[in-house]
C-alpha cells in the first residue's frame, strides 16, 4: 500500500509540479523573501559553501522547503525572478508585521555570517535591506 501511495504522489507531482514550487509561486511575499535571501548568498559572488548551506537550512526549517524541492524552487526563482528587483521585493514586505521583517533580516545576517567573512557587498545589502524594511539594526542582535 505504501508503494502505491508513493507512486501516486510521483504521478501527481509529474502533472501538478512540485508542491513547494507551487507554494512559492502562489505567494508573492514568500517569493520575494526567498529572492532576497538568495541574493545574500550571491552577494559575495559565490553560491556555494557555508552560505548556501545556511540558505538550505533556512528554507527547510523556516519555510518547510525540503532539499528534494530546493533545486526546483531555485529554478523557479531564476526563471521568474528577473521580474523582481530588490526594491520590488522589499516593497512586498511593507505591510508585514515587524516580527516577520526582523526574521527576514536575521536570516540574511545568518547567511552573510555563515562563512565567517562579511564582504562589503553583504554589508551593503544588509544595511539597505534593514533601512528599507524600517528595522532598527539593534533588533537584529536582540534575543528572539
Amino acid at each position: 500500500m505504501l508503494m502505491i501511495a508513493g507512486l501516486i504522489e510521483k504521478v501527481r507531482v509529474l502533472f501538478e509540479g512540485d508542491p513547494a514550487v507551487r507554494r512559492v509561486a502562489d505567494d508573492p511575499v514568500l517569493t520575494a523573501e526567498l529572492m532576497l535571501l538568495f541574493r545574500m548568498v550571491l552577494a559575495d559572488g559565490e553560491a556555494a559553501g557555508p552560505e548556501l548551506e545556511a540558505f538550505k537550512r533556512i528554507c527547510r526549517d523556516g519555510f518547510g522547503i525540503g532539499e528534494e524541492s530546493l533545486k526546483e524552487v531555485l529554478k523557479y526563482l531564476q526563471d521568474f525572478g528577473y521580474e523582481n528587483t530588490t526594491a520590488r521585493s522589499l516593497g512586498a514586505f511593507g505591510e508585514l508585521p515587524l516580527a516577520r521583517r526582523i526574521t527576514l533580516a536575521r536570516h540574511m545576517t545568518e547567511i552573510a555570517k555563515a562563512d565567517e567573512k562579511l564582504s562589503a557587498q553583504e554589508i551593503d545589502l544588509l544595511k539597505r535591506t534593514v533601512s528599507l524594511l524600517h528595522i532598527d539594526p539593534r533588533e537584529l542582535v536582540r534575543p528572539e
